[in-house]
């Protein structure tokens, strides 16, 4: 096989939206606080539903946009760092929910770099011949981990996911899904933590903003060079949803030209590693990506992880 492409994407929210005035009304914050710092506006909040709710919800647009059937699918692989059931894996749950027959499933969590790790291992299972078709998931729940007297924390998150079918490529043709450019810096890892059996999250957000927009243009450069494309020529970019400066200070330094830059961020909150997937499938739904149009996907943040690679737009 040549490589891989991405065929459908599909995204779900759940329906109850939390706006800055309501959360002022929890917390000493307000609007133009929140605005100013990381540009969120409303975020979406699950009441009821849970994250394999989430994640399936997602996949079934997915795989309706795609034209193919659950039967049609050989590996699932969810990006989440917010499962609460240890076994089985959300992948698994998933699946089942859908009626994926003997699938290869399991999870990832690299946290808000995770549908960019996700998708560059079903892309090498599926370089490798090891599978023929995927499932791959950003899902998130972050209102789970949120202590809702912290301003500096519940304002930034939402919960939703996104999901991409994922299929190969016959021999000689352009690869869409380019070479993933990953790695971490774990010495800084404690920037953002997620701890404990009833997990409440905590970051060191200058810490975090400092080194994303210092350190992560580069190594988002290198996946544009990995992919034999220069970043003016992208069509798109898609960065971890974090914080709408961050996404704003990495899309500068990269000179994107014309490129149209994902700022759900703005209407959905950071939702970890559902972020990419389902910022990336609003741009699509919108018409404001055309198929065969380069996009960078790039993320980032605990960890310190971060992963990104140049696909072509479904």
């Amino acid at each position: 096989m040549s490589g891989s492409r991405i065929v459908a994407l599909g995204h779900y929210q759940p329906p109850k939206v939390l706006s800055n005035d309501d959360l002022a009304a929890l917390v000493d914050t307000d609007d133009e606080w929140i605005r100013s710092r990381v540009g969120i506006r409303t975020r979406h909040i699950a009441e009821g539903e849970t994250l394999v709710d989430l994640a399936t919800e997602a996949a079934q647009k997915a795989l309706a946009n795609s034209g193919r059937t659950a039967e049609e699918i050989d590996l699932v692989v969810v990006a989440t760092c917010t499962a609460i059931e240890r076994s089985p894996n959300t992948a698994a749950a998933v699946a089942a929910r859908l009626g994926v027959r003997s699938p290869a499933a399991y999870d990832i969590n690299t946290v808000c770099s995770g549908f960019s790790y996700a998708l560059a291992t079903a892309d090498h299972a599926i370089r490798a011949g090891a599978a023929r078709r995927a499932l791959v998931i950003g899902a998130e729940r972050m209102s789970d981990t949120l202590d809702w007297t912290d301003r500096s924390t519940c304002v930034i998150f939402g919960d939703g996911a996104g999901a991409a079918v994922v299929e190969a490529q016959e021999e000689g043709a352009e690869p869409g899904i380019g070479p993933v450019v990953w790695g971490s810096e774990p010495e800084k890892g404690d920037a953002v933590v997620i701890t404990g059996w009833d997990p409440v999250i905590s970051q060191q957000g200058q810490s975090v903003f400092r080194w994303a927009t210092t350190q992560l243009a580069p190594l988002a450069r290198q996946a544009c060079e990995r992919a034999g494309i220069d970043p003016a020529e992208l069509k798109g970019f898609v960065p971890h949803q974090a914080n709408l400066r961050i996404i704003d200070a990495i899309a500068r330094k990269l000179g994107l030209g014309d490129a149209v830059v994902a700022r759900d961020v703005v209407d959905s909150g950071n939702t970890s590693a559902a972020s990419i997937p389902l910022a990336f499938s609003k741009l699509v739904e919108r018409g404001e990506l055309s198929p065969g149009d380069p996009v960078l996907l790039f993320g980032f943040g605990g960890g310190l992880a971060y992963a990104g690679q140049v696909v072509r737009c479904p």
